[in-house]
């Protein structure tokens, strides 16, 4: 049995450049420099364009319709995190990547607090909603546009990453999670994981789960296990290579 390395992580990314969040860092897909948020959302300086991915909005009260009774508070937990991120950088669009509702009546659902908040963050910016399988559909009422995708060349956004695509493609879908082995215990955090040509988002949403990146999924994507996590630290963000980051049920 291997055993396990019990070193500290390496401090993820590149330097930033000035004018973006200080705990913030650098991960360069297909020659673009995205900054990478500690809160999940990922920034592109040049186009003032900011993405978050996966906000499984109105999660709460969908799983309240099937009796299963959680604190009705991630709309608004969530939508403050992002409130928070857009105040830390010069957004002039906003995408979101898909299934940014739990599912297709989420937006009804909406309490009247929570729409006025997310109208306030529409306030003076573009916002584009890319749909997701939860939510494929346009909604009424939300502000911001709708697309199945958008092209800002060289980057691609879209919800589901597809398999060995070309370079450029920022997807969610997946909610990645990586577990690793720090100061001889382990511990679990959602990520960023990107293979320099490519990037799938962390989930943004306060109540989504998340996907170990050592599962098949993620090799279908990247074609092997050649790809490197960014995951979200407390203060700042660590890089592990993929190969190094344990599996469900290891030790």
């Amino acid at each position: 049995m291997a055993k396990r390395d019990c070193r500290a992580p390496q401090e993820g990314g590149e330097k930033v450049r000035a004018g973006v969040a200080a705990d913030a860092a650098e991960i360069p897909v297909a020659g673009v420099a995205l900054v990478a948020d500690l809160a999940g959302a990922l920034y592109w300086p040049e186009e003032r364009l900011l993405v978050v991915s996966d906000l499984h909005l109105e999660k709460g009260s969908s799983f309240a319709r099937r009796g299963v009774l959680l604190p009705p508070y991630d709309t608004a937990s969530t939508l403050e995190r992002l409130a928070g991120v857009l105040s830390r950088y010069a957004v002039r669009t906003v995408v979101a990547l898909g299934d940014s509702f739990h599912d297709q009546n989420g937006p009804a659902r909406l309490a009247a607090a929570d729409r006025a908040k997310l109208m306030e963050l529409q306030g003076g910016r573009d916002w584009v909603w890319i749909a997701g399988n939860h939510d494929p559909d346009p909604a009424r009422d939300l502000g911001g546009v709708f697309a199945t995708s958008l092209g800002l060349w060289p980057l691609w956004f879209r919800h589901e990453p597809i398999s060995q695509a070309s370079p450029g493609e920022i997807a969610g879908h997946l909610h990645p999670v990586a577990r690793v082995g720090r100061r001889c215990r382990t511990l679990t955090r959602r990520c960023f994981v990107s293979d320099g040509a490519r990037l799938v988002m962390p989930a943004f949403g306060a109540y989504a789960g998340g996907l170990n990146i050592r599962h098949a999924a993620f090799a279908q994507v990247f074609g092997a296990l050649a790809f490197t996590a960014h995951l979200l630290g407390q203060r700042r963000l660590f890089t592990f290579a993929a190969m190094s980051c344990l599996a469900d049920g290891s030790p």
